[in-house]
């Protein structure tokens, strides 16, 4: 048995390098496609072809008029649906429609850009440089072993 798959290997072998001598000039022709774009020169000019967000759809969607009424989009029933909610109380559909036609409130951030000199706070407290190096140390590496815990 083992002699007959030994032929059968050997033929298949004797194919495989047959189909390899006639793709020999295919080979070259791949390797010239191997050389670099020039500078300048894009391999893919017109670039990734181009999907619509869903803003767009959004968009696209809320211009198209409704089903049955020909006169009214999907942006204007959803402004009256808005509307006729805040009258009945939904205070959330007041906001929104607040926030839409009014804007959103700015608001106001408190940041203090003083800095501070270390050296100046420690001898405030009475405290050498010395001291305050020695303690950040201990600081540091009791941060590093619980975040190896």
């Amino acid at each position: 048995m083992p002699r007959c798959d030994a032929t059968i290997n050997s033929k298949m072998a004797s194919k495989a390098t047959d189909k390899q001598r006639k793709n020999s000039d295919g080979r070259a022709r791949r390797l010239e496609n191997l050389k670099p774009f020039p500078k300048g020169v894009s391999g893919n000019p017109a670039g990734r072809p181009k999907s619509i967000t869903l803003s767009e759809a959004l968009r696209i969607q809320l211009c198209a008029t409704m089903p049955g009424d020909d006169e009214r989009t999907y942006a204007e029933e959803i402004a009256r649906v808005l509307c006729t909610e805040a009258i009945n109380g939904n205070v959330l559909a007041a906001r929104e429609i607040a926030d839409r036609a009014e804007g959103k409130p700015k608001q106001s951030v408190d940041l203090d850009m003083r800095v501070n000199d270390w050296r100046a706070l420690a001898s405030q407290h009475g405290l050498s440089e010395q001291d305050v190096i020695r303690e950040a140390r201990l600081l540091i590496e009791s941060a590093i072993d619980s975040s190896d815990a």
